[in-house]
């Protein structure tokens, strides 16, 4: 369980990058595609580094309750 959920944080932390990325890549052309999405590519990002938090923290749980 813990190795599923250390792989399931790895996916997780990836996304964030992947958002990251994105929404910077966006900021920096700008244009009317910034102003419209931006604070959505945003609250995305939080979301996933939510979670990506959350799984962290579970699979640390689980390492540590497991061995």
């Amino acid at each position: 369980m813990s190795e599923l959920l250390f792989y399931a944080a790895i996916v997780a932390c990836l996304v964030v990058l992947a958002v990251l990325a994105f929404g910077i890549f966006s900021f920096a052309r700008g244009g009317e595609f910034n102003r419209k999405y931006a604070n959505k590519i945003m609250r995305l990002r939080i979301l996933t580094q939510a979670i990506a938090v959350i799984l962290i923290l579970a699979a640390v749980l689980a390492a540590k309750m497991g061995g």
